[in-house]
């Protein structure tokens, strides 16, 4: 496995309109709980490797390749790491026997992550998995033909398909839809919590699930 993170500036991407229809897609779940991190990481290496012809690579003669683009700093990424061997060695892939892995993570903030698409894209790399809705769209911004699986919260939300019934594009994955039970957790919090009258939420205003998740949180004050 290669391991790169350059201290590299650029500017953030630009989220994609939000669309309305709403259908059957990729495998979701109504959240993380519930949810071990091992198997959702095996999840999603399995996803990198059924949904896109990374076979037929290794039926040519070559080793396919999947670059990772993680939004953050290196140490977060090595306990996940083991989990993705493992989903990929359950679709008979094994790093450094059938199957190469490229990771790169923005080791100085999101702002890094236009540049490591890139590189990713010129190692021409046969599919990219992106960690979360933001380095999904920088990666697909960097490229139209490498397919992109990513895991995000709300997918439509962030930009990153059209729709659920018609995503178009070349991103897959899984979305969670947490955003949607955002009114139901402020309603528990007052079963808890007699008589709170005030909640503090932080918002990060550049995440379309952030965005999504205020927005039907908003109705339930």
């Amino acid at each position: 496995m290669n391991w790169h993170a350059p201290q590299l500036r650029s500017s953030p991407r630009k989220r994609g309109p939000r669309a309305a229809e709403r259908g059957p897609w990729i495998p979701a779940s109504a959240g993380m709980k519930g949810i071990a991190r091992r198997a959702f990481m095996s999840l999603i290496a399995g996803a990198a490797t059924t949904a896109w012809p990374l076979t037929a690579r290794a039926q040519q003669g070559g080793m396919p390749t999947i670059g990772l683009l993680w939004p953050a700093d290196a140490p977060p990424v090595f306990p996940r790491m083991e989990s993705f061997r493992q989903g990929l060695r359950a679709s008979t892939f094994v790093e450094g026997q059938n199957v190469a892995i490229e990771l790169r993570y923005a080791q100085r903030g999101p702002q890094q992550l236009p540049e490591l698409a890139a590189e990713l894209v010129r190692s021409k790399v046969d599919v990219i998995f992106a960690g979360g809705d933001l380095a999904a769209g920088v990666a697909q911004q960097a490229t139209s033909t490498i397919p992109i699986v990513t895991i995000t919260d709300d997918i439509i939300g962030a930009g990153l398909i059209a729709s659920l019934s018609r995503p178009g594009g070349n991103v897959t994955g899984v979305t969670i839809l947490a955003p949607e039970l955002s009114a139901k957790r402020l309603e528990i919090l007052r079963d808890i919590i007699p008589g709170l009258s005030r909640v503090t939420a932080l918002h990060d205003p550049t995440s379309g699930t952030s965005q999504a998740t205020m927005t039907r949180a908003r109705p339930a004050r």
